[in-house]
């Protein structure tokens, strides 16, 4: 499903609103947190889980750690 949603300042930042049948569909709440990704395509945001941030934390490590070795393995 894709939703139109315009952005605000709130504070020193900019903030977007759900609209209140998608908050509902995925139980997100005010104050809950939620995953903001940067990907190729542009931002994924998810409902916060624990599980995928120690995933993308390891993810992370593995890049910094072997970065030489993962460029010459996309030539």
């Amino acid at each position: 499903m894709v939703r139109y949603v315009r952005l605000r300042r709130m504070g020193g930042s900019v903030g977007a609103t759900l609209p209140k049948d998608m908050a509902e569909r995925f139980h997100l709440e005010a104050g809950d947190q939620v995953l903001v990704v940067e990907t190729a395509h542009g931002i994924l945001i998810s409902p916060y889980d624990p599980d995928v941030e120690d995933g993308l934390a390891i993810a992370a490590e593995a890049q910094r750690r072997y970065q030489s070795s993962l460029r010459k393995l996309a030539k």
